[in-house]
């Protein structure tokens, strides 16, 4: 079959069964089938709404193409979200990251330049003095020596150039949207992923449970924001134990004044990594406070407290001593310093 009947299916509103999806994903990432027609292909997908079989089937074959990482046994956590959402939110995801390692959580973050947003998680890195092109044998190096790392997704997934072409080309989120933070080379056992989508917030979760997590919780924010917000207006999903539930949480109950959205807005990826710096140092805001929330609950998902308000108390403690700055920082010299030594090389 060609992508082209696969196109014709879900255009007719019919969903690809897992085994058709496996087609269809292994014909995207054939350099032989034009990039219009993956472009025709993604799109009528989105129009569609893509289901738990078409993402999970992707996620496989993507993974399969990534290169190896050959991390020792260990309960890692990526916190990297769909993204998508088009509220042009600072970096959240990437700037709890560090706090999530400030508290002995060893994180393997999958991340991207910018496709739909100012800036992605690559980009904020970058701006911070942060080399995101790394081998695999260093990346796992940068994780044994600072108990972090990121992964940026184009070095671990060679394939997803051509991929990254198309979706520039359709300029909103794609079905690589969601299957991204399914994609990290990593064996995960726990994971924190904000979604587009609220009302898939619990099939993703049980996407999750196929691709093998034993604790994950998913969010989608109000106006579908790929993070948790600072309001009522939070949809969660919790794998624990092999079973999906709801997850709900309050606000003011966890100590947090609520903001709107657009309190949340970033800019450029200079511009974040000035907002992330001065978060890091203890400077208060609904930034601080969307950091507190998002890593709070990352946390709980790893399963490193027992409960949301612990990780939240946890993740300010770690802000306000500066164990999180000193974790960026850590970070921020090992990539000088490996880029000394490639200068010299």
């Amino acid at each position: 079959m060609t992508i082209y009947s696969f196109t014709s299916q879900v255009k007719e509103n019919q969903s690809l069964s897992y085994d058709e999806m496996l087609q269809a994903a292994e014909l995207i990432f054939n350099e032989k089938t034009p990039k219009e027609a993956i472009a025709e292909f993604l799109i009528a997908l989105s129009n569609k709404k893509e289901t738990t079989e078409e993402i999970a089937a992707l996620a496989t074959v993507m993974k399969s193409y990534a290169l190896s990482l050959n991390l020792a046994a260990g309960n890692y956590l990526d916190n990297c979200g769909t993204g998508g959402d088009g509220l042009q939110s600072f970096n959240i995801s990437t700037t709890s990251a560090f706090v999530i390692a400030a508290n002995d959580v060893s994180v393997v973050k999958h991340g991207n330049r910018k496709i739909s947003s100012a800036s992605g998680s690559s980009d904020v890195l970058q701006a911070l003095g942060i080399y995101t092109d790394f081998t695999m044998e260093d990346s796992i190096d940068l994780l044994n020596k600072t108990g972090i790392t990121f992964l940026h997704a184009p070095n671990v997934h060679p394939k997803l150039k051509r991929i990254g072409e198309v979706r520039r080309s359709i300029g909103k989120p794609t079905i690589f949207n969601l299957v991204g933070p399914l994609t990290n080379p990593a064996n995960l056992t726990t994971q924190l992923v904000g979604i587009n989508r609220p009302e898939f917030v619990h099939d993703y979760a049980r996407v999750l449970k196929l691709l093998g997590r034993k604790r994950a919780i998913v969010v989608s924010g109000t106006q579908g924001m790929d993070e948790a917000s600072l309001d009522s207006d939070n949809t969660l999903a919790l794998l624990e134990n092999g079973e999906v539930k709801s997850l709900n949480i309050d606000i003011e109950e966890l100590g947090i004044a609520p903001a709107p959205v657009t309190a949340l807005r970033g800019g450029t990826p200079e511009e974040n990594a000035i907002i992330l710096r001065e978060l890091l140092n203890g400077k208060q805001s609904a930034y601080f406070d969307a950091v507190l929330l998002n890593t709070g609950l990352a946390l709980f998902a790893n399963g490193k407290v027992s409960s949301v308000l612990d990780g939240i108390e946890l993740a300010r403690d770690s802000i306000l001593t500066g164990k999180a700055l000193a974790k960026l920082e850590s970070v921020v010299e090992y990539s000088q310093s490996y880029l000394k030594e490639r200068a010299v090389q």
